[in-house]
């Protein structure tokens, strides 16, 4: 039988394996790491269908967020108090988690404030906010230990606006710092990782799992965690649709007239600035059925109503150029809160981030970890 492999790299990469970690994001990574630190002999695998990680990690706006005003108040519409502010917690808990493994510095993570816009078309909801800010600031004294709303001037230069609401505890990072620096960690840590895996199937076989894969055939171990997020729907039945985030950058302008993190529309819009130039993405609710895709297309909706508001709304009168655009997948399901579980007796789910992946991965990686101990 012809191997395409050597006797040194089967005995290397593919032998003894104690766990296999599906998906090399934020979420999996992390598995991995916690996994490691409390089986330090046991032997970790990562792999990934992509060059890259190719959901949403590296594909993000890299914004260190926990929920907007009117984000919050429509999923307390929606969900239980318990629910909606047990969320946010993990949220802070998860960005917590990310700052203190890696290091601000190695994420380039700045505290610059994440600003809310509310649009002149839609006062009411500006109105509303405003009517419930003393609420939510009471609500999540417990878990941040301060106020974190607060009215904000519009000095910004921006149009067509009813107001501005702040959270003085928000930032941002840049995630390919991020990405980098945690898969620098995880080799360090004894951890292999391999790239361009497609993985087809899993079959637990009770006191072993076969990963199934189109590039090295199946391979074995003693447990898996499928890390995903909204790709996992091919590997396991679990409630948790693909949601396609598209997101545009302009090429680098005289002068950003802004810095931080803004989003508006309860969360489906949001830009930043980064690098001398402005990212902005979103636009998902124009179009839900169609935005339930892996598909890794840009459509001429979303992008049309993207430089549409760009120019009316974040940047008027500055000279602007789009510079590219590109696509990422997030996994979203009937609930906000991530899918953490055994799947089967030797099989673990951590997915269904809702968008939240740089502010929840770390933490959920740590909590499917913790349920193979």
């Amino acid at each position: 039988m012809l191997s395409p492999f050597s006797y040194w790299e089967n005995n290397t990469y593919f032998t003894n394996l104690d766990l296999i970690v599906i998906g090399s994001g934020i979420v999996g990574l992390n598995a991995a790491i916690n996994y490691k630190k409390a089986h330090p002999l046991h032997n970790v695998l990562v792999v990934e269908r992509g060059m890259l990680p190719n959901g949403a990690s590296t594909k993000n706006a890299g914004f260190a967020c926990f929920g907007s005003p009117s984000e919050l108040l429509d999923d307390l519409s929606n969900y239980s108090e318990q629910e909606v502010f047990s969320l946010v917690e993990k949220r802070w808990k998860g960005l917590s988690e990310l700052r203190q493994l890696l290091g601000d510095a190695n994420i380039d993570f700045q505290n610059n404030g994440g600003m809310e816009l509310f649009t002149a078309d839609n006062p009411s909801l500006y109105e509303s906010c405003l009517d419930q800010l003393s609420y939510l600031n009471r609500s999540l004294q417990n878990i941040i230990g301060n106020d974190i709303y607060s009215i904000d001037q519009n000095s910004y230069g921006f149009q067509n606006l009813s107001g501005i609401i702040k959270n003085r505890f928000e930032g941002q990072i840049d995630t390919g710092k991020m990405m980098l620096t945690l898969t620098r960690y995880v080799r360090e840590q004894g951890i292999h990782i391999l790239n361009n895996i497609q993985v087809s199937g899993i079959t637990d076989e009770s006191d072993h799992v076969l990963v199934h894969t189109e590039s090295v055939g199946d391979l074995r171990a003693g447990k898996v965690i499928v890390a995903t997020n909204g790709f996992a729907k091919s590997l396991l039945h679990i409630d948790v649709e693909p949601a396609r985030a598209q997101v545009l950058i302009t090429k680098p302008l005289e002068k950003v007239p802004f810095q931080g993190t803004f989003h508006y529309d309860k969360g489906y819009y949001y830009f930043r600035n980064i690098h001398n130039r402005v990212l902005f993405g979103g636009g998902r609710n124009l179009d839900f059925k169609t935005e339930n895709t892996t598909d890794m297309v840009t459509t001429p909706l979303v992008m049309n109503e993207l430089e549409r508001l760009l120019k009316t709304v974040i940047l008027p009168g500055t000279p602007h150029e789009i510079d590219y655009s590109w696509v990422g997948i997030m996994g979203v399901g009937n609930t906000k809160t991530a899918l953490v579980k055994p799947y089967s007796e030797n099989v673990i789910c951590a997915v269904r981030m809702g968008g939240m992946g740089v502010a929840i991965g770390a933490l959920i990686g740590k909590e499917a970890a913790e349920l193979l101990n």
